[in-house]
C-alpha cells in the first residue's frame, strides 16, 4: 500500500526557510522554540487547530495559497494533534521540533507526510496507523474464522510490526518519552484485536469460543500501565480500552430492557477503572469518558440519575465532574412533555430572537456546522424530503458555528431551500441547555413548545414513525 505521496515544492516560502534554517540552529536548556507549518490541499475551512487532547491551543488561517505557518515562543514537549475538521490526526514534539506537514482532504490519512526536524518520529506513527487501518478491513472475516486461523494471523502481524518497530527505534534513536507512544500503537491495536475476538465472533456466529481460548489468553493485561495518564486521549489506548471495558463489563442480559443492560453495563465500567486505575489523574480522565459516552447514547433519565449517583463516588475531577452532572440535568430537563428551554438565536436577517418565538407549529429541530460539509448537506436534503411528506412539521435548522460569518458564508453558497435558518448566538449556553453533545441530533417539538423527542435523530431507520 502506498502510504505517503511526494511532498510539493512549497518548501520554498520564506517561513519554510525560517524552520529549515532553525533545525540547524543550537538551542539553549531553556529555549523551548518550536515551530508548526505546511500546506493544505482542497480545504474545507481556512484554519487548521493546534490542540493538546480536547482543548484548542491554537488556530491558525490559512493563507492565500493554503499554507500555514506557527512558531511557538514555548511549547512543552509531548503528543499534540492538529485537526483540519472533520478529520485529524496527531504530532508529536520534542524540544525545539520544527515540523511541516501535508494533507490533502481529499484522502487525509493516507496523504499525511512530515518533514523538517522531529519528522521521523511522526511519519513513523502515521506508518503504523496506516498499517493498523488497513489490518482492521482484513479482520471482518477473521472475526468469524476458528480460533487457530484468527490467532495465526494476529501473532504474525505483530511479529512483523514488532521487527518494524525495532528496526525505527534503533534508526531514530527516539527517546523514552516518544517510545511510550511508539508502543501504543505497536502493542494496543493488536491488544483490541484480541478482546474483540471473542465478542464479535458470538455476535456473529453465534457460538460462544471463550472456553476454546488458551489460559494465558489476556495476560498481556497485567503488563499494561494503566495509569499512564499521557495515553488516556490517545486514539489506539482509548479504543482499546473500551473494548476492554465492554469485554469485562458484559452483564447477563436475561430479563433487561436495552437501558438497563446499557445502565448495568456502565456501572460495570465505573467500577472496573475504580479498580484497575490507582492514579488519580488517568482514573478521573477515563471515569469522565466513560460517563460522557454513556450520557450521549442513553437518556434514560431514572437510569441517567443512578449512573451519576455511582459517577460521584468514584471521580474527584471537580470541573469535569460539574460538566457531566450539567449533562445529565440538561438531559433531565429535555424529557417528554417537558417545555423546551429558551435560548437566544439569530435569524437570517441578523435579527436576535428567542428559540421560544420560531416555534408556532409541530417542528423538528436539527444541527449543522459548516465545518462537517457532508453533514450540512445531508442534513438539509433530508429536511427538505421530510418537509414535503410531512406539511403539518415545520423543520429548522440550527447552525452551530463559533460565529455568525462561517454561517453566512455557508448560506450564501448553498442553496439550503425552504427550510428556516437561525444560528447560535451563544453556543455554550445552547449547548448546556438543550445538552448538545454532538451535532448528529434532532429535537421534535409539538405545538405547544412541549418536547415530543428530545434525543433523536433524522437519519435514523424509524424517525418517521415519530412524526406521526
Amino acid at each position: 500500500m502506498k502510504l505517503f505521496h511526494l511532498l510539493n515544492p512549497i518548501l520554498v516560502s520564506l517561513t519554510t526557510a525560517t524552520i529549515f534554517t532553525s533545525c540547524k540552529s543550537d538551542f539553549s536548556s531553556d529555549n523551548y522554540v518550536a515551530y508548526f507549518g505546511g500546506e493544505v490541499l482542497n480545504p474545507v475551512t481556512n484554519y487548521v487547530l493546534f490542540c493538546k487532547g480536547n482543548k484548542v491551543l491554537d488556530t491558525i488561517f490559512l493563507k492565500k495559497d493554503n499554507t500555514f505557518f506557527k512558531k511557538f515562543d514555548s511549547l512543552t514537549p509531548g503528543m499534540y494533534n492538529f485537526k483540519h475538521d472533520p478529520e485529524f490526526q496527531y504530532i508529536y514534539y520534542d524540544k525545539n521540533d520544527s515540523l511541516m506537514v501535508r494533507v490533502n482532504t481529499n484522502d487525509f490519512d493516507n496523504s499525511v507526510v512530515f518533514c523538517g526536524r522531529g519528522d521521523q518520529k511522526n511519519n513513523y506513527l502515521m506508518e503504523m496507523y496506516l498499517k493498523n487501518e488497513s489490518d482492521k478491513e482484513k479482520m471482518f472475516d477473521l472475526f468469524d474464522a476458528p480460533f487457530q486461523t484468527f490467532n495465526t494471523f494476529i501473532e504474525k502481524s505483530i511479529q512483523n510490526n514488532t521487527k518494524y518497530y525495532t528496526k525505527k527505534k534503533q534508526e531514530i534513536e527516539w527517546n523514552d518519552d516518544f517510545d511510550v507512544y511508539a508502543k501504543a500503537v505497536l502493542e494496543f491495536p493488536y491488544y483490541s484485536k484480541k478482546e474483540l475476538y471473542p465478542v464479535v465472533h458470538k455476535i456473529r456466529t453465534g457460538k460462544d469460543v471463550t472456553k476454546e481460548l488458551p489460559k494465558d489468553y489476556y495476560k498481556f493485561r497485567k503488563e499494561i500501565n494503566f495509569d499512564n495518564k499521557n495515553l488516556t486521549d490517545f486514539m489506539p489506548y482509548a479504543m482499546y480500552l473500551n473494548h476492554m471495558f465492554n469485554n469485562m463489563a458484559e452483564v447477563d442480559t436475561n430479563g433487561l430492557s436495552e437501558a438497563d443492560i446499557s445502565l448495568k453495563t456502565n456501572i460495570n465500567k465505573l467500577k472496573i477503572a475504580d479498580t484497575l486505575i490507582k492514579n488519580v489523574a488517568a482514573k478521573n480522565m477515563v471515569l469522565n469518558n466513560i460517563a460522557f459516552q454513556y450520557l450521549l447514547e442513553d437518556q434514560n433519565v431514572k437510569n441517567n440519575q443512578k449512573f451519576l449517583k455511582v459517577y460521584d463516588q468514584f471521580s474527584n475531577d471537580i470541573k469535569q465532574k460539574k460538566e457531566i452532572l450539567e449533562i445529565g440535568k440538561s438531559i433531565q430537563a429535555l424529557t417528554l412533555g417537558n417545555k423546551l428551554p429558551n435560548v437566544e438565536l439569530v435569524s437570517s436577517d441578523g435579527e436576535l430572537v428567542n428559540s421560544d418565538a420560531i416555534i408556532s407549529k409541530k417542528t423538528v429541530l436539527f444541527f449543522w456546522t459548516s465545518r462537517l460539509n457532508s453533514h450540512m448537506e445531508g442534513a438539509h436534503k433530508k429536511a427538505l424530503e421530510l418537509q414535503k411528506k410531512h406539511p403539518d412539521y415545520e423543520f429548522i435548522a440550527i447552525n452551530l458555528d463559533e460565529n455568525d460569518k462561517l454561517w453566512k458564508d455557508a448560506l450564501q453558497h448553498n442553496n439550503f431551500g425552504t427550510i428556516k435558518q437561525f444560528h447560535s448566538s451563544n453556543f455554550e449556553d445552547t449547548r448546556k441547555k438543550w445538552a448538545i453533545t454532538r451535532v448528529h441530533r434532532t429535537i421534535i417539538v409539538n405545538q405547544d413548545k412541549t418536547i415530543k423527542n428530545g434525543f433523536t435523530n433524522m437519519f435514523e431507520v424509524h424517525f418517521e414513525n415519530e412524526l406521526k
